[in-house]
């Protein structure tokens, strides 16, 4: 069963631009191992800001807004991107019965959009592995 949706675009230049003028918006707003992933790229900022949007979704699809950054945590892997919330993001999805998030990411050269899906299963009794950060 579905429970929340978002989806959130984020203009990469202007991303860009506030990584420039803000150089510890990076720090604030991502975890060390979001920041390695992204730094580790050709283009930092397109990936920065596929993530930034990404959090964005997340909280429209727990109907939140986003105000603590790093509890939402874009985990690369092998596959698809996962999410990994932690502290209050994490208890939130645990009251709202939320088991799953997917989460897509896209970006193009001017901009990265993200749709994550909140997800409940009745047959799971606890919350998925995602929300303990693992």
């Amino acid at each position: 069963m579905i429970v929340g949706v978002g989806i959130d675009v984020m203009e990469i230049d202007r991303f860009a631009d506030a990584l420039a003028r803000r150089p510890r918006l990076a720090e604030r707003c991502f975890t060390e191992a979001e920041a390695a992933y992204c730094t580790a790229k050709p283009f930092p900022p397109q990936h920065f800001a596929a993530r930034f949007a990404a959090k964005e979704a997340v909280g429209k699809a727990l109907g939140r807004g986003m105000t603590r950054w790093r509890e939402v945590e874009v985990v690369r892997g092998r596959g698809a991107p996962s999410v990994a919330l932690h502290g209050h993001y994490a208890q939130w999805a645990a009251r709202l019965g939320v088991t799953r998030i997917h989460l897509s990411l896209t970006h193009s050269r001017g901009v990265a959009v993200a749709v994550a899906v909140a997800e409940h299963d009745p047959a799971t009794t606890r919350i998925g592995s995602f929300a303990h950060g693992h």
